[in-house]
């Protein structure tokens, strides 16, 4: 279970007169330079078994991030985004949730309302795959998407309580499409609400839980495409 790395750095002497302290100082830079790289493609490979573990342990949410993956990409497409971006949502949208590795199955699986307890482990689960995505230099924006995707409209989410345009705009996107998904989901703490329903939700809190703009964008053009 344990991914195991090593780096090697060599340096070669041309001639007798080149001092061996320096080849020996020239082939440990090398082998850094190399340890640099590795290191990232490591933490890489670990995030991935990570995500893989979290599936493996609750088949729905594999389920949910990929649909709220598949919601960003049409998202970013109506909104005109660049190949990139849409890229960057679509894979936040598949990350968003990683870090709900470290709560406990049995706060996952509940079925029925959770307790107070039970809310605030559930709630750590931003910081918590902010933490392991941070890890990676090229998943740093990943990570903040991640660490704000509960943030309110209002500035009554978590973690950070931010407000309106303070939170990313990636993260305006995943909290719709995720709230979207959780409301029309067979979810485990939530009770099932029909598309109709569940429109008529994010309607009614627009402008206080999610970007207004966004919610009219993600009813008349996303939810409309699907049909």
């Amino acid at each position: 279970p344990i991914d195991v790395s090593i780096s090697f750095g060599y340096e070669t002497k041309n001639n007798e007169n080149q001092n061996i302290e320096e080849i020996f100082k020239s082939a440990e830079d090398n082998m850094y330079k190399k340890k640099l790289f590795e290191g990232s493609k490591m933490r890489v490979v670990a995030i991935k078994s990570i995500i893989d573990t979290l599936y493996k342990r609750n088949n729905k949410e594999e389920k949910h991030s990929h649909r709220v993956s598949q919601l960003c990409s049409s998202m970013g497409e109506i909104l005109s985004l660049s190949s990139q971006e849409i890229e960057q949502l679509r894979s936040t949208g598949l990350l968003h949730d990683i870090g709900k590795i470290a709560i406990n199955d049995s706060v996952l699986s509940k079925s029925g309302k959770l307790t107070d307890n039970e809310w605030k482990e559930i709630k750590r689960h931003c910081e918590i795959g902010y933490r392991i995505l941070s890890t990676v230099n090229d998943l740093s924006d990943i990570a903040e998407y991640v660490l704000a995707h509960h943030e309110r409209w209002d500035g009554k989410g978590y973690p950070r309580g931010l407000k309106g345009t303070e939170i990313p705009f990636v993260s305006r996107i995943i909290s719709i499409a995720n709230a979207y998904d959780v409301m029309t989901s067979d979810g485990s703490y939530r009770g099932l609400l029909s598309e109709k329903a569940a429109i008529l939700e994010l309607q009614k809190n627009a402008g206080i839980k999610f970007d207004p703009y966004l919610v009219s964008i993600f009813v008349e053009k996303v939810l409309a495409k699907k049909h």
